[in-house]
Protein backbone atom coordinates (compact mmCIF):
# COMPACT_ATOMS: atom_id res chain seq x y z
CA UNK A 1 0.00 0.00 0.00
CA UNK A 2 1.36 3.40 -1.00
CA UNK A 3 0.82 5.84 1.87
CA UNK A 4 0.64 9.60 1.45
CA UNK A 5 1.38 11.46 4.69
CA UNK A 6 -0.82 14.54 5.09
CA UNK A 7 1.30 17.23 6.75
CA UNK A 8 0.05 20.06 8.91
CA UNK A 9 3.50 21.73 9.19
CA UNK A 10 6.85 21.67 7.40
CA UNK A 11 8.48 20.24 10.51
CA UNK A 12 6.65 16.97 9.81
CA UNK A 13 8.69 16.25 6.66
CA UNK A 14 10.66 13.67 8.63
CA UNK A 15 7.83 11.17 8.12
CA UNK A 16 9.01 7.75 6.87
CA UNK A 17 6.54 7.70 3.96
CA UNK A 18 7.85 8.25 0.46
CA UNK A 19 4.89 10.46 -0.56
CA UNK A 20 3.74 13.55 1.35
CA UNK A 21 0.76 15.86 0.88
CA UNK A 22 1.48 19.59 1.02
CA UNK A 23 -1.86 21.25 1.70
CA UNK A 24 -1.41 24.91 0.80
CA UNK A 25 -4.33 25.90 3.05
CA UNK A 26 -2.34 24.56 6.01
CA UNK A 27 1.31 25.10 5.04
CA UNK A 28 0.96 28.21 2.89
CA UNK A 29 3.80 27.34 0.52
CA UNK A 30 5.65 24.43 -1.07
CA UNK A 31 8.86 23.46 0.78
CA UNK A 32 12.02 24.14 -1.23
CA UNK A 33 13.69 21.11 0.31
CA UNK A 34 11.26 18.17 0.39
CA UNK A 35 13.96 15.96 1.99
CA UNK A 36 13.70 13.32 -0.70
CA UNK A 37 9.91 12.98 -0.59
CA UNK A 38 7.66 12.89 -3.61
CA UNK A 39 5.05 15.61 -3.16
CA UNK A 40 1.34 15.91 -3.73
CA UNK A 41 0.59 19.63 -3.60
CA UNK A 42 -3.07 20.21 -2.76
CA UNK A 43 -4.78 23.46 -3.73
CA UNK A 44 -7.94 24.65 -2.02
CA UNK A 45 -9.52 27.15 -4.37
CA UNK A 46 -7.90 28.71 -7.48
CA UNK A 47 -4.88 26.83 -8.83
CA UNK A 48 -1.65 28.80 -9.23
CA UNK A 49 1.10 26.57 -10.57
CA UNK A 50 3.51 29.46 -10.10
CA UNK A 51 3.94 28.38 -6.47
CA UNK A 52 5.51 25.11 -7.58
CA UNK A 53 9.32 24.80 -7.50
CA UNK A 54 11.12 24.87 -10.85
CA UNK A 55 11.20 21.41 -12.39
CA UNK A 56 8.44 20.12 -10.09
CA UNK A 57 7.72 16.49 -11.06
CA UNK A 58 5.24 15.45 -8.43
CA UNK A 59 1.45 15.59 -8.30
CA UNK A 60 -1.00 18.43 -7.79
CA UNK A 61 -4.55 18.17 -6.48
CA UNK A 62 -6.72 20.79 -8.15
CA UNK A 63 -9.97 19.91 -6.41
CA UNK A 64 -12.75 20.57 -8.90
CA UNK A 65 -11.03 23.51 -10.59
CA UNK A 66 -10.16 23.59 -14.31
CA UNK A 67 -7.10 21.60 -15.27
CA UNK A 68 -4.06 23.89 -15.67
CA UNK A 69 -1.26 23.64 -18.20
CA UNK A 70 1.37 21.62 -16.38
CA UNK A 71 3.66 18.63 -16.78
CA UNK A 72 2.82 17.48 -13.25
CA UNK A 73 0.45 14.58 -12.63
CA UNK A 74 -2.98 16.11 -12.03
CA UNK A 75 -5.32 14.80 -9.35
CA UNK A 76 -8.88 16.12 -9.34
CA UNK A 77 -10.85 15.58 -6.15
CA UNK A 78 -14.48 15.62 -5.10
CA UNK A 79 -15.54 15.69 -1.43
CA UNK A 80 -19.03 14.93 -0.18
CA UNK A 81 -19.35 15.67 3.53
CA UNK A 82 -23.06 14.88 3.59
CA UNK A 83 -23.04 11.23 2.58
CA UNK A 84 -22.20 8.61 -0.02
CA UNK A 85 -24.17 8.49 -3.29
CA UNK A 86 -24.82 5.33 -5.27
CA UNK A 87 -21.98 3.51 -6.98
CA UNK A 88 -23.32 4.70 -10.33
CA UNK A 89 -23.27 8.32 -9.20
CA UNK A 90 -19.73 8.01 -7.80
CA UNK A 91 -18.61 6.50 -11.10
CA UNK A 92 -20.24 9.31 -13.06
CA UNK A 93 -18.59 12.01 -10.95
CA UNK A 94 -15.11 10.54 -11.12
CA UNK A 95 -15.29 9.49 -14.76
CA UNK A 96 -16.16 13.04 -15.79
CA UNK A 97 -13.09 14.62 -14.20
CA UNK A 98 -10.38 16.09 -16.46
CA UNK A 99 -7.31 14.71 -14.71
CA UNK A 100 -4.81 11.88 -14.52
CA UNK A 101 -6.07 10.51 -11.19
CA UNK A 102 -9.68 10.95 -10.05
CA UNK A 103 -10.19 11.15 -6.30
CA UNK A 104 -13.46 10.96 -4.40
CA UNK A 105 -13.97 11.15 -0.64
CA UNK A 106 -17.42 10.48 0.82
CA UNK A 107 -18.88 10.63 4.30
CA UNK A 108 -19.75 7.07 5.32
CA UNK A 109 -22.60 6.32 7.71
CA UNK A 110 -23.67 2.79 6.84
CA UNK A 111 -22.55 -0.54 5.44
CA UNK A 112 -24.52 0.35 2.30
CA UNK A 113 -22.19 3.33 1.80
CA UNK A 114 -19.16 1.07 2.03
CA UNK A 115 -20.65 -1.23 -0.60
CA UNK A 116 -21.29 1.76 -2.90
CA UNK A 117 -17.64 2.79 -2.60
CA UNK A 118 -16.46 -0.76 -3.26
CA UNK A 119 -18.70 -1.22 -6.31
CA UNK A 120 -17.73 2.18 -7.73
CA UNK A 121 -14.01 1.54 -7.32
CA UNK A 122 -14.29 -1.83 -9.04
CA UNK A 123 -16.13 -0.34 -12.00
CA UNK A 124 -13.85 2.66 -12.66
CA UNK A 125 -11.76 2.29 -15.77
CA UNK A 126 -9.19 4.90 -14.81
CA UNK A 127 -6.59 5.66 -12.14
CA UNK A 128 -8.39 6.62 -8.96
CA UNK A 129 -8.54 7.06 -5.20
CA UNK A 130 -11.93 6.42 -3.59
CA UNK A 131 -12.17 6.83 0.17
CA UNK A 132 -14.77 6.88 2.92
CA UNK A 133 -14.62 9.62 5.54
CA UNK A 134 -15.49 9.08 9.19
CA UNK A 135 -14.77 6.17 11.58
CA UNK A 136 -16.86 3.71 9.56
CA UNK A 137 -14.86 4.63 6.46
CA UNK A 138 -11.45 3.75 7.93
CA UNK A 139 -11.63 0.32 6.28
CA UNK A 140 -11.38 2.05 2.87
CA UNK A 141 -8.06 3.58 3.90
CA UNK A 142 -6.42 0.24 4.70
CA UNK A 143 -7.81 -1.66 1.72
CA UNK A 144 -6.22 0.37 -1.09
CA UNK A 145 -5.36 -2.89 -2.86
CA UNK A 146 -8.97 -4.11 -2.93
CA UNK A 147 -10.26 -0.70 -4.04
CA UNK A 148 -7.52 -0.30 -6.64
CA UNK A 149 -6.52 3.05 -5.12
CA UNK A 150 -3.31 4.70 -6.30
CA UNK A 151 -2.50 5.63 -2.71
CA UNK A 152 -4.08 6.18 0.68
CA UNK A 153 -3.65 8.90 3.30
CA UNK A 154 -2.33 8.97 6.85
CA UNK A 155 -1.76 11.92 9.12
CA UNK A 156 1.36 13.23 10.82
CA UNK A 157 0.81 15.16 14.03
CA UNK A 158 -2.94 15.74 13.87
CA UNK A 159 -5.58 14.14 11.60
CA UNK A 160 -6.47 16.23 8.56
CA UNK A 161 -9.62 14.25 7.74
CA UNK A 162 -12.14 12.21 9.79
CA UNK A 163 -11.35 8.52 10.01
CA UNK A 164 -7.65 8.90 9.19
CA UNK A 165 -5.02 6.71 10.80
CA UNK A 166 -1.50 7.97 11.41
CA UNK A 167 0.97 7.60 8.56
CA UNK A 168 3.19 5.57 10.89
CA UNK A 169 0.33 3.15 11.58
CA UNK A 170 -0.54 2.94 7.89
CA UNK A 171 3.06 2.06 7.00
CA UNK A 172 2.71 -1.03 9.20
CA UNK A 173 -0.40 -2.22 7.34
CA UNK A 174 0.68 -3.88 4.10
CA UNK A 175 -1.70 -4.95 1.35
CA UNK A 176 -3.62 -8.00 2.50
CA UNK A 177 -3.13 -7.25 6.19
CA UNK A 178 -5.48 -8.85 8.71
CA UNK A 179 -8.55 -6.73 9.40
CA UNK A 180 -10.78 -7.48 12.38
CA UNK A 181 -13.48 -5.39 14.01
CA UNK A 182 -16.53 -4.98 16.18
CA UNK A 183 -20.10 -4.22 15.09
CA UNK A 184 -22.52 -2.53 17.45
CA UNK A 185 -24.02 0.74 18.64
CA UNK A 186 -22.77 2.61 20.57
CA UNK A 187 -19.09 1.65 20.59
CA UNK A 188 -17.47 4.66 22.25
CA UNK A 189 -16.94 2.76 25.52
CA UNK A 190 -15.90 -0.56 23.96
CA UNK A 191 -12.52 -1.87 25.09
CA UNK A 192 -12.40 -4.51 22.36
CA UNK A 193 -10.31 -2.41 19.91
CA UNK A 194 -7.64 -1.81 22.56
CA UNK A 195 -7.61 -5.50 23.56
CA UNK A 196 -7.42 -6.94 20.07
CA UNK A 197 -4.95 -4.43 18.69
CA UNK A 198 -2.67 -5.30 21.61
CA UNK A 199 -3.11 -8.99 20.80
CA UNK A 200 -2.31 -8.44 17.11
CA UNK A 201 0.90 -6.67 18.09
CA UNK A 202 1.85 -9.31 20.66
CA UNK A 203 1.24 -12.06 18.10
CA UNK A 204 3.36 -10.30 15.47
CA UNK A 205 0.44 -10.04 13.03
CA UNK A 206 0.28 -7.15 10.57
CA UNK A 207 -3.28 -6.08 11.11
CA UNK A 208 -5.82 -3.79 12.72
CA UNK A 209 -9.07 -4.08 14.69
CA UNK A 210 -11.63 -1.42 13.78
CA UNK A 211 -14.97 -0.23 15.19
CA UNK A 212 -17.95 -0.51 12.83
CA UNK A 213 -20.70 1.54 14.44
CA UNK A 214 -23.82 1.60 12.28
CA UNK A 215 -27.55 2.16 12.65
CA UNK A 216 -28.41 -1.13 10.93
CA UNK A 217 -26.82 -4.26 9.47
CA UNK A 218 -28.03 -3.88 5.89
CA UNK A 219 -25.32 -5.31 3.57
CA UNK A 220 -22.87 -6.01 6.41
CA UNK A 221 -22.14 -9.42 4.89
CA UNK A 222 -21.14 -7.80 1.59
CA UNK A 223 -18.74 -5.52 3.45
CA UNK A 224 -17.13 -8.43 5.31
CA UNK A 225 -16.65 -10.42 2.14
CA UNK A 226 -15.85 -7.53 -0.19
CA UNK A 227 -13.27 -5.83 2.01
CA UNK A 228 -11.69 -9.10 3.14
CA UNK A 229 -12.48 -8.69 6.84
CA UNK A 230 -11.29 -11.81 8.65
CA UNK A 231 -13.66 -11.54 11.58
CA UNK A 232 -15.99 -9.43 13.67
CA UNK A 233 -17.15 -9.24 17.23
CA UNK A 234 -20.83 -8.39 17.58
CA UNK A 235 -22.28 -6.50 20.51
CA UNK A 236 -25.45 -4.63 21.52
CA UNK A 237 -27.91 -4.43 19.78
CA UNK A 238 -27.00 -6.84 16.98
CA UNK A 239 -26.18 -10.21 18.59
CA UNK A 240 -29.46 -11.69 17.36
CA UNK A 241 -30.01 -9.71 14.15
CA UNK A 242 -26.55 -10.61 12.82
CA UNK A 243 -27.67 -14.23 12.38
CA UNK A 244 -29.81 -13.26 9.39
CA UNK A 245 -26.64 -12.16 7.58
CA UNK A 246 -24.59 -15.33 8.09
CA UNK A 247 -24.15 -18.60 6.22
CA UNK A 248 -23.97 -20.81 9.31
CA UNK A 249 -24.20 -20.66 13.11
CA UNK A 250 -22.46 -23.01 15.56
CA UNK A 251 -24.39 -25.22 17.96
CA UNK A 252 -23.46 -23.10 21.00
CA UNK A 253 -24.54 -19.89 19.32
CA UNK A 254 -27.76 -21.50 18.13
CA UNK A 255 -28.54 -22.78 21.63
CA UNK A 256 -28.04 -19.30 23.07
CA UNK A 257 -29.89 -17.60 20.22
CA UNK A 258 -27.09 -15.04 19.87
CA UNK A 259 -23.82 -14.53 18.01
CA UNK A 260 -20.95 -12.42 19.29
CA UNK A 261 -18.22 -13.53 16.88
CA UNK A 262 -18.22 -13.87 13.10
CA UNK A 263 -15.48 -15.75 11.26
CA UNK A 264 -14.96 -15.22 7.53
CA UNK A 265 -13.95 -18.61 6.17
CA UNK A 266 -12.99 -17.67 2.61
CA UNK A 267 -16.31 -15.91 2.07
CA UNK A 268 -18.43 -18.26 4.17
CA UNK A 269 -19.54 -16.35 7.27
CA UNK A 270 -19.92 -18.47 10.40
CA UNK A 271 -21.40 -17.20 13.66
CA UNK A 272 -19.98 -18.28 17.03
CA UNK A 273 -20.66 -17.32 20.62
CA UNK A 274 -17.51 -17.01 22.71
CA UNK A 275 -19.39 -15.61 25.72
CA UNK A 276 -19.54 -19.20 27.00
CA UNK A 277 -15.74 -19.36 27.03
CA UNK A 278 -15.71 -15.98 28.77
CA UNK A 279 -18.11 -17.16 31.47
CA UNK A 280 -16.15 -20.34 32.14
CA UNK A 281 -12.89 -18.43 32.25
CA UNK A 282 -14.21 -15.85 34.72
CA UNK A 283 -15.70 -18.47 37.05
CA UNK A 284 -12.53 -20.57 36.96
CA UNK A 285 -10.23 -17.65 37.75
CA UNK A 286 -12.40 -16.67 40.69
CA UNK A 287 -12.34 -20.23 42.00
CA UNK A 288 -16.10 -20.56 41.71
CA UNK A 289 -17.46 -24.09 41.31
CA UNK A 290 -21.12 -23.80 40.40
CA UNK A 291 -21.93 -27.41 39.49
CA UNK A 292 -25.38 -28.51 40.70
CA UNK A 293 -25.76 -25.20 42.55
CA UNK A 294 -28.59 -22.70 42.75
CA UNK A 295 -27.97 -19.79 40.38
CA UNK A 296 -29.79 -16.45 40.34
CA UNK A 297 -29.48 -14.52 37.07
CA UNK A 298 -30.38 -10.82 37.09
CA UNK A 299 -31.23 -9.73 33.54
CA UNK A 300 -32.32 -11.48 30.36
CA UNK A 301 -30.13 -10.20 27.50
CA UNK A 302 -27.36 -11.87 25.51
CA UNK A 303 -24.95 -12.10 28.46
CA UNK A 304 -27.67 -13.69 30.59
CA UNK A 305 -28.20 -16.34 27.93
CA UNK A 306 -24.50 -17.21 28.08
CA UNK A 307 -24.51 -17.79 31.84
CA UNK A 308 -27.82 -19.66 31.61
CA UNK A 309 -26.37 -21.95 28.94
CA UNK A 310 -23.32 -22.69 31.11
CA UNK A 311 -25.39 -23.14 34.25
CA UNK A 312 -27.74 -25.57 32.51
CA UNK A 313 -24.73 -27.56 31.33
CA UNK A 314 -23.50 -27.78 34.94
CA UNK A 315 -26.81 -29.13 36.20
CA UNK A 316 -27.68 -25.97 38.09
CA UNK A 317 -31.08 -24.91 39.38
CA UNK A 318 -31.66 -21.65 37.47
CA UNK A 319 -33.74 -18.68 38.54
CA UNK A 320 -34.07 -15.60 36.33
CA UNK A 321 -35.25 -12.27 37.66
CA UNK A 322 -35.47 -8.75 36.36
CA UNK A 323 -37.81 -5.98 35.35
CA UNK A 324 -38.77 -7.49 31.99
CA UNK A 325 -40.97 -10.45 32.87
CA UNK A 326 -41.57 -11.41 29.22
CA UNK A 327 -37.93 -11.81 28.19
CA UNK A 328 -37.02 -13.18 31.61
CA UNK A 329 -39.67 -15.90 31.36
CA UNK A 330 -38.52 -16.77 27.84
CA UNK A 331 -34.91 -17.08 28.96
CA UNK A 332 -35.83 -19.25 31.93
CA UNK A 333 -37.99 -21.50 29.75
CA UNK A 334 -35.24 -21.93 27.15
CA UNK A 335 -32.79 -23.26 29.74
CA UNK A 336 -35.05 -25.22 32.08
CA UNK A 337 -35.26 -22.58 34.78
CA UNK A 338 -37.95 -20.43 36.33
CA UNK A 339 -38.64 -16.73 36.28
CA UNK A 340 -39.47 -14.94 39.51
CA UNK A 341 -40.58 -11.39 40.06
CA UNK A 342 -37.81 -9.46 41.87
CA UNK A 343 -40.10 -8.82 44.85
CA UNK A 344 -40.42 -12.56 45.44
CA UNK A 345 -36.70 -13.34 45.32
CA UNK A 346 -34.65 -13.87 48.47
CA UNK A 347 -31.02 -13.51 47.44
CA UNK A 348 -29.87 -15.64 50.40
CA UNK A 349 -31.35 -18.76 48.76
CA UNK A 350 -28.69 -18.93 46.01
CA UNK A 351 -25.13 -20.19 45.72
CA UNK A 352 -24.21 -17.90 42.81
CA UNK A 353 -25.69 -14.47 42.06
CA UNK A 354 -25.00 -13.13 38.56
CA UNK A 355 -25.56 -9.59 37.33
CA UNK A 356 -26.26 -9.34 33.60
CA UNK A 357 -27.90 -5.91 33.75
CA UNK A 358 -26.22 -2.54 33.06
CA UNK A 359 -26.47 -1.65 36.77
CA UNK A 360 -22.99 -0.74 37.94
CA UNK A 361 -21.84 0.32 34.49
CA UNK A 362 -23.50 3.74 34.40
CA UNK A 363 -24.84 4.07 37.95
CA UNK A 364 -24.76 2.31 41.30
CA UNK A 365 -28.21 0.81 41.27
CA UNK A 366 -30.65 -0.25 42.24
CA UNK A 367 -30.30 -3.92 41.29
CA UNK A 368 -33.47 -5.96 40.75
CA UNK A 369 -32.87 -7.61 44.15
CA UNK A 370 -31.43 -6.47 47.49
CA UNK A 371 -27.72 -7.36 47.33
CA UNK A 372 -27.10 -6.19 50.90
CA UNK A 373 -28.30 -9.60 52.11
CA UNK A 374 -25.50 -11.49 50.30
CA UNK A 375 -23.46 -13.43 52.90
CA UNK A 376 -20.07 -15.11 53.09
CA UNK A 377 -20.09 -18.40 51.20
CA UNK A 378 -22.27 -17.12 48.38
CA UNK A 379 -20.42 -16.38 45.13
CA UNK A 380 -21.09 -13.49 42.76
CA UNK A 381 -20.38 -12.80 39.11
CA UNK A 382 -20.77 -9.31 37.66
CA UNK A 383 -20.49 -9.00 33.89
CA UNK A 384 -20.03 -5.23 34.10
CA UNK A 385 -16.41 -4.22 33.60
CA UNK A 386 -14.30 -1.11 34.01
CA UNK A 387 -15.09 -0.37 37.65
CA UNK A 388 -15.70 -1.97 41.04
CA UNK A 389 -19.48 -2.35 41.07
CA UNK A 390 -21.65 -2.39 44.18
CA UNK A 391 -22.15 -6.14 43.69
CA UNK A 392 -18.41 -6.86 43.58
CA UNK A 393 -17.87 -4.49 46.52
CA UNK A 394 -20.46 -6.34 48.60
CA UNK A 395 -18.86 -9.71 47.83
CA UNK A 396 -15.45 -8.46 48.91
CA UNK A 397 -16.87 -6.93 52.09
CA UNK A 398 -18.20 -10.31 53.23
CA UNK A 399 -15.35 -12.38 51.83
CA UNK A 400 -17.25 -14.09 49.04
CA UNK A 401 -15.56 -15.20 45.79
CA UNK A 402 -16.25 -12.77 42.95
CA UNK A 403 -15.88 -13.19 39.19
CA UNK A 404 -15.49 -9.96 37.22
CA UNK A 405 -16.55 -8.63 33.86
CA UNK A 406 -12.92 -7.98 32.96
CA UNK A 407 -12.10 -11.68 33.17
CA UNK A 408 -15.15 -12.56 31.09
CA UNK A 409 -14.41 -9.92 28.45
CA UNK A 410 -10.76 -10.93 28.10
CA UNK A 411 -11.75 -14.60 28.06
CA UNK A 412 -14.29 -14.27 25.29
CA UNK A 413 -11.94 -11.93 23.41
CA UNK A 414 -9.08 -14.41 23.56
CA UNK A 415 -11.37 -17.14 22.23
CA UNK A 416 -12.53 -14.90 19.36
CA UNK A 417 -8.90 -14.12 18.55
CA UNK A 418 -8.12 -17.86 18.47
CA UNK A 419 -10.99 -18.51 16.06
CA UNK A 420 -9.74 -15.77 13.70
CA UNK A 421 -5.99 -16.39 13.85
CA UNK A 422 -5.43 -19.87 15.25
CA UNK A 423 -3.33 -18.29 18.01
CA UNK A 424 -4.22 -19.18 21.59
CA UNK A 425 -3.05 -17.73 24.89
CA UNK A 426 -3.92 -14.05 24.46
CA UNK A 427 -5.92 -13.77 27.69
CA UNK A 428 -3.11 -12.18 29.72
CA UNK A 429 -2.37 -9.63 27.00
CA UNK A 430 -6.01 -8.61 26.76
CA UNK A 431 -6.55 -8.64 30.52
CA UNK A 432 -3.56 -6.34 31.01
CA UNK A 433 -5.19 -3.78 28.70
CA UNK A 434 -8.33 -3.84 30.85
Amino acid sequence: MRVCASLSSVSELDTPTRLVEIRLDLLGSVPEDPKGHEMLVTFRGPVDTGVLPEGFSGMIDIGEEHRPETSATVVASHHDFEGTPTAERIGSILSGMDCDIAKGAFSVGSFRDLVSILDAARSLGRRHVVLGMGPLGTITRVRADILGNEFSFGYVGEPTAPGQLSAERMERLPDGCTVLGIVGRPLSKSRSPAMHNAALEAAGIDGIYLPFEADDLDQVEEVVRGYGIRGLNVTIPYKIDIMDHLDAVTADASAMGAVNTVVNEDGRLVGHNTDVAGVRNALSRAGIEAEDGRVLIMGSGGAARAIAHCAAGMGCDITVTGRNAETGSELASDFGGVYRDPKSVSVMMYDLIVNCTPVGMYSDGPYPVDISRIQRGQAVFDMVYGRETPLIRRAREVGSPAATGEDMLAGQGAESFRLWTGIDGMFDTMRAVL
